[in-house]
């Protein structure tokens, strides 16, 4: 696995902390962030063309909109090793 950090919340509290990586090798992002409320998960599940609930396999996330540019570098990071 060419699991790559690529940044963390940077107002983290270090208990608390939404972080983005990417897994060049499996060409995708991983990211940590904080569990969805019942209340967004059911508005995201009725806001999809999706079937049906979000698979035990899944979840929704939240993470802070300061995190765009961590997560930009992440996507530019698995695009350019899916080129290779």
């Amino acid at each position: 696995m060419a699991l790559r950090f690529v940044g963390i919340d940077p107002n983290t509290d270090h208990d608390h902390c939404p972080t983005v990586w990417a897994d060049e090798e499996a060409e995708e992002l991983v990211i940590q962030g904080w569990k969805a409320s019942p209340k967004l998960r059911a508005a995201c599940e009725s806001n999809t063309p999706a079937n049906g609930t979000i698979p035990d396999s899944e979840e929704v996330i939240r993470i802070p909109a300061r995190m765009v540019p961590m997560i930009r570098k992440a996507c530019d990071a698995v695009e350019r090793s899916a080129v290779q």
